[in-house]
């Protein structure tokens, strides 16, 4: 294992390039298990989420290789159905594999998730799509037993206690591609990393319309062919860096993103104080000087403000002159780095969902520990921001979804370092 050594209070300045996005990664990969033919994803990062789900694609009988920044499957058969536990657990969206395998070999056996650090996630609306496709589902010994003779379009609801789900939409969506009929989801995510699954299915050979609003109509074809897709940007990345730069008083470009995909983030960003200037079609400015406003902010579904960067505002919101309110409404248990940024001299209280961030005119550096991939980065940040020197351990967590977070943030001058997690920290 390793961990970071930050030394905090350099402004970050200069230009950074965002990679793909994870999120749209994996279900596509899932997607491959779909057709016999090759499904090439451009640009696809190095990250260990995508990692993990190759290895998933590879016990169940898929080829997959590297070429370059492409990565390349194909799942020409003969599959195997069975997802096992010890590859599923580590990993929320490999539960994705079950739609596809259900749809191509008509039965399968995959491993619950389970629960995760951020809270329970159920899967029980992935299963309900599921069954009104027509397939049979048995739970036993914590694995999930599918059977379907043949799969049947059927009209959908996929509303949850918490809106609408995206792993959700994307599993039962990849197995209506190949049922018989007609199936509507209604309520679906409307996500940007659903409306690049759909489009890779589309290339596919699959009919579905209504990507990017909360109805989606599938028209069930007999097979799909491969296909080859370039993945979208990272939105979670380029926000992230976002608040990298606020956090530092920095002045960076951001590349390679899609700000019409950050609208919600934008808007909150600039509410606090940040300014956000678009440089040319897919680049922006981010600048900050001055003491940072509080604001009151809600997690929401797309195109809400993203749970996935709810952490980093928090860190940006320890330093904001007043209270601010930050209220979880996708994931209520999503607090895991309030105690941690609290070890930073932070004034966060937690009342249920709500976090009360009451911000200071600093952070002192400190020992800390990452819990989750988006509670890794909000470290990072605090990191940068700090007084002193930070160490975080446990940074695999952040390599799970940041590609090179660490150089990245060195080329914009951060003083930042990745050791093992044994070494001493040099004494200064």
């Amino acid at each position: 294992m390793d961990k970071f050594l930050i030394k905090g209070g350099y402004p970050l300045a200069g230009v950074v390039t965002i990679s793909n996005a994870k999120n749209a990664a994996l279900p596509i990969l899932a997607a491959a298990l779909l057709t016999e033919g090759k499904t090439v994803i451009k640009k696809c990062p190095r990250l260990e989420d995508v990692t993990a789900m190759s290895g998933l694609l590879r016990v169940l009988g898929a080829k997959v290789k590297r070429s370059g920044s492409d990565l390349v499957v194909q799942a020409a058969g003969p599959l195997s159905g069975f997802a096992p536990y010890d590859i599923v657990r580590k990993m929320r969206a490999s539960f994705c594999v079950l739609g596809p395998l259900v749809a191509r070999l008509r039965s399968a056996k995959v491993s619950l998730p389970g629960g995760c650090v951020i809270g329970p996630r159920p899967v029980d609306l992935h299963l309900k799509g599921l069954q009104a496709l027509g397939v049979r589902i048995t739970i036993d010994g914590g694995y999930v037993l599918a059977d379907a003779s043949r799969l049947r379009g059927g009209t959908i609801y996929l509303g949850g206690p918490f809106g609408s789900t995206v792993l959700g939409t994307a599993n039962v969506m990849m197995a209506a591609t190949l049922a018989r009929g007609t199936t509507v989801i209604e309520n679906a995510a409307s996500e940007p990393e659903v409306v690049n699954l759909v489009e890779c299915l589309t290339r596919m050979g699959a009919r579905i319309r209504g990507a990017g609003s909360s109805r989606l109509e599938i028209r069930g074809v007999e097979r799909l062919k491969g296909c080859t897709i370039e993945l979208i940007p990272d939105r979670i990345e380029a926000g992230t860096f976002m608040v990298a730069a606020a956090i530092t008083h920095g002045d960076v470009v951001i590349k390679g993103l899609r700000l019409d995909h950050l609208h919600a983030v934008v808007d909150k960003l600039r509410e606090v104080g940040v300014g956000i200037t678009p440089v040319g079609r897919n680049a922006c400015r981010v600048t900050a000087d001055g003491r940072f406003r509080p604001v009151d902010v809600a997690t929401l579904p797309y195109p809400g403000f993203p749970t996935d960067l709810q952490a980093q505002l928090m860190a940006l919101l320890t330093l904001a002159e007043g209270v601010s309110v930050i209220t979880e409404k996708i994931y209520p248990d999503r607090f895991m780095h309030v105690a941690e940024l609290a070890r930073m001299g932070a004034n966060i209280r937690k009342e249920g969902p709500h976090a009360i961030i009451s911000g200071l005119p600093k952070l002192s550096g400190a020992p800390v520990m990452a819990s989750d991939l988006r509670a890794s980065a909000a470290l990072v940040l605090a990191g940068l921001a700090a007084e002193g020197e930070t160490e975080i351990r446990r940074v695999y967590h952040i390599d799970r979804g940041y590609e090179h977070i660490e150089k990245k943030l060195a080329r914009l001058g951060a003083q930042i370092r990745r050791l093992p997690d044994d070494q001493p920290i040099p004494q200064s």
